[in-house]
Protein backbone atom coordinates (compact mmCIF):
# COMPACT_ATOMS: atom_id res chain seq x y z
CA UNK A 1 0.00 0.00 0.00
CA UNK A 2 1.26 3.63 -1.15
CA UNK A 3 1.24 5.65 2.24
CA UNK A 4 -0.35 9.20 1.43
CA UNK A 5 2.29 10.75 3.93
CA UNK A 6 5.03 13.31 3.05
CA UNK A 7 8.17 11.90 2.65
CA UNK A 8 11.40 13.38 5.06
CA UNK A 9 13.02 16.02 3.52
CA UNK A 10 16.85 14.84 3.28
CA UNK A 11 18.51 16.71 6.07
CA UNK A 12 21.67 18.25 3.88
CA UNK A 13 19.29 21.28 2.33
CA UNK A 14 17.97 22.12 5.89
CA UNK A 15 21.56 22.39 7.71
CA UNK A 16 22.39 24.13 4.54
CA UNK A 17 19.40 27.10 5.56
CA UNK A 18 20.30 26.71 9.10
CA UNK A 19 24.00 27.55 8.78
CA UNK A 20 22.76 30.46 6.75
CA UNK A 21 20.55 31.87 9.38
CA UNK A 22 23.24 31.43 12.13
CA UNK A 23 25.66 33.07 10.05
CA UNK A 24 22.87 35.68 9.42
CA UNK A 25 21.82 36.36 13.15
CA UNK A 26 18.32 35.41 12.25
CA UNK A 27 16.17 33.57 14.43
CA UNK A 28 15.22 29.88 13.53
CA UNK A 29 13.96 26.68 15.34
CA UNK A 30 15.32 23.21 14.31
CA UNK A 31 12.43 20.72 15.43
CA UNK A 32 13.53 16.99 15.37
CA UNK A 33 11.33 13.98 15.78
CA UNK A 34 13.11 12.05 18.28
CA UNK A 35 10.20 9.62 19.27
CA UNK A 36 8.44 7.95 16.45
CA UNK A 37 5.62 5.48 16.13
CA UNK A 38 5.45 2.47 13.45
CA UNK A 39 3.14 3.81 10.32
CA UNK A 40 3.72 7.52 11.71
CA UNK A 41 6.39 10.55 12.08
CA UNK A 42 9.80 9.01 11.82
CA UNK A 43 12.31 9.76 14.06
CA UNK A 44 15.29 12.42 12.57
CA UNK A 45 12.50 13.42 10.33
CA UNK A 46 13.09 16.97 10.83
CA UNK A 47 11.18 21.20 10.29
CA UNK A 48 13.20 24.31 10.00
CA UNK A 49 11.01 27.23 11.05
CA UNK A 50 12.44 30.54 10.16
CA UNK A 51 11.52 33.61 12.80
CA UNK A 52 10.40 35.80 10.09
CA UNK A 53 6.87 34.40 9.29
CA UNK A 54 7.41 35.94 6.35
CA UNK A 55 9.54 33.04 5.34
CA UNK A 56 8.81 29.39 4.48
CA UNK A 57 8.88 26.76 6.96
CA UNK A 58 11.65 23.89 5.03
CA UNK A 59 11.04 19.84 5.58
CA UNK A 60 8.38 18.11 6.86
CA UNK A 61 7.97 15.84 10.46
CA UNK A 62 6.10 13.40 7.91
CA UNK A 63 2.11 14.90 8.91
CA UNK A 64 0.61 17.89 7.75
CA UNK A 65 -1.29 18.80 10.40
CA UNK A 66 1.92 17.60 12.78
CA UNK A 67 3.77 20.31 10.89
CA UNK A 68 1.19 22.43 11.55
CA UNK A 69 0.96 22.31 15.05
CA UNK A 70 5.22 22.24 15.77
CA UNK A 71 5.71 25.00 13.76
CA UNK A 72 3.00 27.01 15.96
CA UNK A 73 4.85 26.06 19.14
CA UNK A 74 8.17 26.72 17.90
CA UNK A 75 7.61 29.99 17.03
CA UNK A 76 6.53 30.79 20.67
CA UNK A 77 9.70 28.83 22.14
CA UNK A 78 11.78 30.93 19.37
CA UNK A 79 10.27 34.06 20.64
CA UNK A 80 11.11 33.65 23.95
CA UNK A 81 15.10 31.98 23.09
CA UNK A 82 13.56 28.68 24.65
CA UNK A 83 14.69 25.17 23.98
CA UNK A 84 12.63 22.11 24.50
CA UNK A 85 10.65 18.09 23.83
CA UNK A 86 7.36 18.85 23.06
CA UNK A 87 4.99 15.89 22.83
CA UNK A 88 2.04 14.89 20.44
CA UNK A 89 -0.45 12.62 18.79
CA UNK A 90 0.69 11.22 15.62
CA UNK A 91 -0.97 14.31 13.95
CA UNK A 92 -0.48 16.73 16.52
CA UNK A 93 -2.77 16.19 18.88
CA UNK A 94 -1.80 18.22 22.51
CA UNK A 95 -3.05 15.62 24.83
CA UNK A 96 -1.66 12.45 23.33
CA UNK A 97 2.21 12.24 24.06
CA UNK A 98 3.67 9.59 21.52
CA UNK A 99 5.26 11.81 19.05
CA UNK A 100 8.40 13.49 20.98
CA UNK A 101 9.68 16.29 18.85
CA UNK A 102 13.39 18.54 20.03
CA UNK A 103 12.49 22.21 19.32
CA UNK A 104 15.93 23.53 19.44
CA UNK A 105 15.80 27.43 19.50
CA UNK A 106 18.50 29.41 17.70
CA UNK A 107 18.36 33.30 18.12
CA UNK A 108 20.65 36.37 18.65
CA UNK A 109 21.06 37.25 22.12
CA UNK A 110 18.25 39.51 23.64
CA UNK A 111 18.66 43.33 23.37
CA UNK A 112 18.96 45.58 26.00
CA UNK A 113 18.41 49.05 25.43
CA UNK A 114 19.62 51.39 27.49
CA UNK A 115 18.51 55.52 26.93
CA UNK A 116 20.68 57.61 29.11
CA UNK A 117 24.68 58.42 29.11
CA UNK A 118 24.67 58.16 32.66
CA UNK A 119 26.28 56.44 35.92
CA UNK A 120 23.98 54.42 36.95
CA UNK A 121 24.04 53.06 33.09
CA UNK A 122 27.52 51.49 33.12
CA UNK A 123 26.30 49.39 36.07
CA UNK A 124 23.52 48.17 34.01
CA UNK A 125 25.88 47.70 31.23
CA UNK A 126 27.80 45.53 32.92
CA UNK A 127 25.29 43.23 34.75
CA UNK A 128 23.35 43.13 31.30
CA UNK A 129 26.30 41.53 29.64
CA UNK A 130 26.64 38.84 32.30
CA UNK A 131 22.87 38.36 32.08
CA UNK A 132 23.72 37.73 28.06
CA UNK A 133 21.77 40.61 26.63
CA UNK A 134 23.19 42.39 23.59
CA UNK A 135 23.82 46.30 25.26
CA UNK A 136 23.30 49.56 23.30
CA UNK A 137 23.73 53.01 25.01
CA UNK A 138 21.78 55.87 23.31
CA UNK A 139 21.83 59.50 24.48
CA UNK A 140 21.68 62.59 21.97
CA UNK A 141 24.95 64.17 23.83
CA UNK A 142 27.94 62.95 22.40
CA UNK A 143 30.48 64.79 25.23
CA UNK A 144 28.69 61.67 27.28
CA UNK A 145 27.91 58.70 24.91
CA UNK A 146 31.03 57.53 24.24
CA UNK A 147 32.90 53.88 24.24
CA UNK A 148 35.42 55.25 27.12
CA UNK A 149 32.78 55.61 29.18
CA UNK A 150 30.91 52.55 28.14
CA UNK A 151 33.47 49.62 27.34
CA UNK A 152 31.11 46.97 28.44
CA UNK A 153 28.27 47.99 25.86
CA UNK A 154 28.49 46.36 21.93
CA UNK A 155 27.35 49.76 20.74
CA UNK A 156 27.09 53.03 21.80
CA UNK A 157 25.06 55.98 19.85
CA UNK A 158 25.06 59.21 19.71
CA UNK A 159 21.21 60.32 18.63
CA UNK A 160 17.74 60.96 19.76
CA UNK A 161 16.14 58.19 21.77
CA UNK A 162 12.92 58.33 20.01
CA UNK A 163 14.18 58.34 16.48
CA UNK A 164 17.13 55.67 17.24
CA UNK A 165 14.58 53.56 18.60
CA UNK A 166 11.84 54.21 15.53
CA UNK A 167 14.85 52.85 13.62
CA UNK A 168 15.32 49.33 15.35
CA UNK A 169 14.28 46.10 15.37
CA UNK A 170 12.16 45.19 18.77
CA UNK A 171 10.97 41.93 19.32
CA UNK A 172 9.17 40.30 22.79
CA UNK A 173 12.95 39.68 23.99
CA UNK A 174 14.12 43.46 23.63
CA UNK A 175 14.24 45.09 27.33
CA UNK A 176 14.31 48.91 27.39
CA UNK A 177 15.58 50.96 29.98
CA UNK A 178 14.89 54.58 30.18
CA UNK A 179 17.76 56.70 32.43
CA UNK A 180 17.99 60.01 30.88
CA UNK A 181 15.93 61.85 34.36
CA UNK A 182 15.19 64.66 31.46
CA UNK A 183 11.20 65.42 30.15
CA UNK A 184 12.41 66.10 26.59
CA UNK A 185 14.59 63.00 25.96
CA UNK A 186 12.37 60.76 28.52
CA UNK A 187 9.22 61.25 27.00
CA UNK A 188 9.69 60.90 23.53
CA UNK A 189 11.51 57.79 24.20
CA UNK A 190 8.69 56.31 26.26
CA UNK A 191 6.34 57.00 23.85
CA UNK A 192 8.41 55.52 21.00
CA UNK A 193 8.94 52.62 23.27
CA UNK A 194 5.31 51.74 23.97
CA UNK A 195 4.92 51.67 20.68
CA UNK A 196 7.23 48.23 20.51
CA UNK A 197 6.26 44.80 21.48
CA UNK A 198 9.34 44.90 24.05
CA UNK A 199 9.05 42.63 27.31
CA UNK A 200 10.11 45.43 29.97
CA UNK A 201 10.03 49.22 29.46
CA UNK A 202 11.21 50.77 32.76
CA UNK A 203 12.14 54.34 33.27
CA UNK A 204 14.33 56.07 36.49
CA UNK A 205 13.03 58.42 38.78
CA UNK A 206 11.49 58.98 41.89
CA UNK A 207 7.68 58.30 42.72
CA UNK A 208 7.38 61.96 42.34
CA UNK A 209 9.34 62.34 39.31
CA UNK A 210 7.16 59.76 37.55
CA UNK A 211 3.45 61.33 38.79
CA UNK A 212 4.88 64.45 36.79
CA UNK A 213 6.63 62.14 33.97
CA UNK A 214 2.77 60.38 33.27
CA UNK A 215 0.83 63.87 33.02
CA UNK A 216 3.19 64.94 30.50
CA UNK A 217 2.55 61.02 28.94
CA UNK A 218 -0.87 61.58 28.67
CA UNK A 219 -0.14 65.41 27.12
CA UNK A 220 1.86 63.33 24.52
CA UNK A 221 -1.39 61.43 23.67
CA UNK A 222 -0.30 58.16 25.51
CA UNK A 223 -3.11 55.37 26.34
CA UNK A 224 -3.51 54.27 30.17
CA UNK A 225 -2.87 51.04 29.33
CA UNK A 226 0.18 52.37 27.60
CA UNK A 227 1.26 54.33 30.90
CA UNK A 228 1.20 51.06 32.46
CA UNK A 229 3.16 49.15 30.71
CA UNK A 230 6.19 51.71 31.97
CA UNK A 231 8.18 49.96 35.67
CA UNK A 232 8.74 53.05 37.19
CA UNK A 233 10.27 53.92 39.49
CA UNK A 234 12.12 50.93 38.09
CA UNK A 235 13.53 47.76 39.11
CA UNK A 236 12.72 45.87 42.53
CA UNK A 237 12.80 47.34 46.02
CA UNK A 238 16.17 45.28 47.33
CA UNK A 239 17.36 49.01 49.04
CA UNK A 240 19.80 49.74 46.01
CA UNK A 241 22.00 52.24 45.71
CA UNK A 242 25.36 52.07 43.88
CA UNK A 243 25.16 51.80 40.04
CA UNK A 244 25.68 47.80 40.54
CA UNK A 245 22.78 47.33 42.41
CA UNK A 246 20.29 49.17 41.25
CA UNK A 247 21.48 47.29 37.71
CA UNK A 248 20.95 44.21 39.51
CA UNK A 249 17.35 45.30 40.78
CA UNK A 250 16.73 46.47 37.39
CA UNK A 251 17.19 43.00 35.73
CA UNK A 252 15.68 41.21 38.81
CA UNK A 253 12.59 42.64 38.11
CA UNK A 254 12.79 41.38 34.27
CA UNK A 255 12.95 37.95 35.30
CA UNK A 256 10.30 38.27 38.03
CA UNK A 257 8.09 39.80 35.08
CA UNK A 258 9.18 37.52 32.16
CA UNK A 259 8.88 34.36 34.58
CA UNK A 260 5.53 35.92 36.01
CA UNK A 261 6.70 35.77 39.48
CA UNK A 262 6.04 38.52 42.74
CA UNK A 263 9.43 38.73 43.45
CA UNK A 264 9.37 38.75 46.54
CA UNK A 265 11.70 36.36 48.97
CA UNK A 266 11.28 32.48 48.28
CA UNK A 267 12.18 32.16 51.96
CA UNK A 268 8.83 33.91 52.85
CA UNK A 269 7.09 32.02 50.33
CA UNK A 270 5.31 28.54 49.79
CA UNK A 271 5.21 28.37 46.27
CA UNK A 272 7.68 25.36 43.83
CA UNK A 273 10.72 27.57 43.13
CA UNK A 274 10.52 26.21 39.92
CA UNK A 275 6.88 25.82 38.84
CA UNK A 276 5.57 23.73 35.33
Amino acid sequence: MVSDRPAPTRPGPIFEALRDALHAQRPVALCTVTEGIADGPEPGAKLLVPGDVAQAVMGTLGDPELDRVVERDARGLLGQGLTEIRRYGAHGEGRMADIAVFVESYAPPPRLIVFGAIDFTRGLCKVGKVMGYRVTVCDARAMFATRARFPEADEVVVDWPHRFLEGQEVDERTVICVLTHDAKFDVPALKAAVATPAVYIGAMGSRRTHADRVVRLREAGLTEDEIARIAAPIGLDIGARTPEETAVSILAEVVALRARRPGGRLADGDAPIHPR
